[in-house]
């Protein structure tokens, strides 16, 4: 028969599959920390090279589509290294790295994303460039706040965290690039750091 030990063992393994099947969890937290050092380079050139004021709104098409490369540049790096990591992790799994959590995964993340996305391009269009550090991160907010149901319940936190810098933002245009490098950069940082620690050692 079975000793107590045993039992518990069978208990915690079935609970891995439960949690695999219903969550994804092939996000890599080193994926998060590359994230924020791209996105503090991106934040760097905006204010030291294109001489980017979040404070003022500018008419300049040079100036916005710079800002739109820098920060087209960046959206690709992290992306780019979110899959190719998270993609490895899934291996190391031996799990799948596309499957229906996933998927939902993408989907919830998305929506906010999208019309986030297509929201700060219409404001740059308008030369109202002082809301778009704060709108990017608050929809990104969203976006992981929205995500937390399908992978780790610590996404959730991360998007409450990018939410409310995003709207002290709103209200602090001055600070905004500033907030926007402390919610992509710093916060992704410190949250890639402490998900490898805790899930991947």
């Amino acid at each position: 028969m079975k000793n107590e030990r045993e039992y518990i063992q069978d208990i915690t393994e079935m609970r891995s599959m439960m949690e695999r099947s219903s969550r994804f969890l092939s996000l890599s937290g080193l994926a998060g920390v590359m994230a924020g050092i791209y996105a503090l380079a991106g934040a760097f050139v905006a204010w030291y090279i294109l001489d980017f004021e979040p404070g003022e709104d500018i008419a300049a098409g040079d100036q916005i589509q710079s800002l739109v490369l820098t920060g087209l540049i960046v959206l690709v790096l992290a992306l780019g290294t979110a899959f190719l990591l998270s993609w490895k992790k899934a291996g190391r799994m031996q799990e799948k790295f596309s499957n229906p959590v996933g998927k939902r995964l993408l989907v919830n993340m998305g929506v906010p994303l999208v019309a986030g996305g297509l929201l700060v391009l219409i404001m740059m269009a308008k030369g109202m460039t002082g809301f778009v550090a704060p709108f990017t991160l608050l929809f990104y907010g969203l976006a992981q706040y929205s995500a937390g149901k399908f992978t780790y319940a610590e996404m959730k936190s991360l998007g409450l965290i990018n939410v409310g810098l995003g709207l002290i933002g709103s209200y602090f245009t001055e600070y905004g690039l500033l907030l926007w490098a402390l919610g992509f950069g710093v916060v992704h940082i410190v949250y890639g750091i402490y998900m490898h620690y805790r899930y991947e050692r």
